[in-house]
């Protein structure tokens, strides 16, 4: 073997269509942009959605939706999760920064507690928001529920 002889297989590599260089090379007179026309103009670019004339897509379906831009999105941790936390972590006061440190939110996230599940230990929490039934089942136990902003 001898690396001078070594070739692409058959197939593997097409010429490439040099257009506009003359009738003999078979892409010459118009350059295969065909007669007239805004295609065959230079310059011309095709808007995003064009479909050759026919109602684009995104004109022929309805308008549908709403999206408050003054929608609060909540992180919602439940009583039976602040349960097993604190007795894992022997936790008594869930603040901002507890739930920070336990990745259960960020810095930004605003964070609402849910009544899901019972909590049988006293703990204080402070956080953004509480449904009605988590803050009855805290305080019927002996907690605090919080609300800071």
């Amino acid at each position: 073997m001898n690396l001078s002889t070594l070739k692409p297989a058959d197939g593997s590599t097409k010429k490439r269509k040099r257009i506009g260089r003359g009738q003999g090379s078979g892409h010459g007179g118009t350059s295969t942009r065909g007669h007239k026309g805004a295609q065959s103009r230079s310059g011309y670019s095709r808007k995003m959605g064009f479909e050759g004339g026919q109602m684009p897509l995104q004109r022929r379906l309805p308008k549908v939706g709403f999206k408050n831009p003054f929608r609060v999105e909540y992180i919602g941790i439940n009583l039976d999760t602040l349960q097993i936390l604190s007795e894992k972590h022997n936790i008594t006061d869930f603040t901002l920064e507890t739930f920070k440190k336990l990745h259960l939110g960020s810095k930004k996230d605003k964070i609402k507690i849910l009544g899901r599940g019972k909590i049988s230990n006293k703990v204080n929490i402070s956080c953004h928001a509480f449904t009605d039934a988590a803050k009855i089942a805290i305080e019927s136990v002996g907690g605090t529920a919080n609300v800071t902003k």
